[in-house]
């Protein structure tokens, strides 16, 4: 059984993604099987912002849910000629193919898949499952042609029981998604630099946590102020991550150390910057921040 995923993380490091709250409400819509108004909430979403990756991948996954598999491969692919480093697209891709018989396209989806992220378990499980139904089919061929073959009616015998069902490929599954605590907190911290270097103010303080500890004496709101004051005085800022490592002090809480480059028309420097990092509502925020 090839599994889908029914939410896209890593999109959230890439482009600016729709209204959180948007977002969470097109997730439980779906989960709860209210299809058609999570379609017309992502809908309302891609009007605000069309390129969202986040809510294509959701719009999709409910075309997919509703049966509508042409429009949902147009999204999926459209997705992984956007974004070809994220490995979802490829993954819900490759489902499709496979509900629909196309084993090699699904075979290839998959391989595409874990060379965008050579950590995602769900297509390597799924590359797996793919290989027992293609050695599923073979042996049954070989058995339609030659019944006393011992040899072959053991070995589909085995695939049959380590996959569960005699039948070929089933109808997708919905679990959840599969994530990697390291490669999301270092998304995350990319996805704060990038805010950052867009002078995007609302999204880079988004990556705060609302137990935030400000330098010094300051409280939230003046030292909210003076970063939107520092963010948008240059005209230009890029600001880039080296050498991070990840340091997991709990599932939910984590120190990411690294190299901060950062490049104005004002001011150049690099430092060595801590971050503890806190996971809320599934996503890593920054509690607290220290520089040296």
């Amino acid at each position: 059984m090839l599994k889908p995923v029914i939410a896209c993380a890593a999109a959230l490091c890439l482009a600016l993604a729709a209204r959180a709250n948007d977002v969470e409400d097109v997730s439980r819509l779906l989960k709860e099987g209210q299809r058609n108004l999570a379609l017309e909430r992502v809908n309302k979403a891609l009007e605000e912002k069309p390129r969202d990756p986040q809510a294509r991948f959701l719009k999709g996954v409910i075309l997919t849910e509703q049966g509508k598999s042409k429009e949902a491969m147009e999204i999926f692919g459209k997705l992984t000629q956007d974004y070809p480093e994220l490995p979802e697209p490829y993954n819900n891709l490759a489902v499709i193919y496979a509900g629909q018989g196309e084993y090699d396209k699904a075979r290839t989806a998959l391989e595409q898949s874990i060379r965008a992220h050579p950590s995602y378990a769900t297509a390597y499980e799924n590359l797996g499952d793919l290989y027992a139904n293609l050695a599923s089919q073979a042996y049954g061929k070989a058995l339609q042609i030659d019944s006393s073959n011992a040899s072959a009616q053991n070995k589909l015998s085995l695939v049959r029981e380590l996959m569960g069902a005699a039948a070929p490929v089933p109808a997708p599954a919905k679990p959840e998604p599969v994530s990697d605590p390291t490669a999301d907190i270092l998304k995350a911290v990319n996805s704060w630099a990038q805010a950052w270097s867009r002078k995007d103010v609302a999204g880079y303080l988004a990556h705060y946590a609302k137990d935030f500890h400000p330098p010094g004496d300051l409280s939230r709101a003046h030292w909210e102020s003076a970063r939107r004051a520092r963010i948008e005085a240059p005209h230009t800022i890029a600001v880039e991550i080296g050498s991070p490592k990840v340091t997991m002090q709990g599932n939910d809480t984590a120190l990411v150390v690294f190299q901060q480059t950062y490049r104005s028309d004002r001011f150049n420097g690099t430092s060595t910057k801590t971050l503890t990092m806190v996971k809320s509502n599934g996503r890593w925020l920054i509690r607290e921040e220290k520089v040296g």
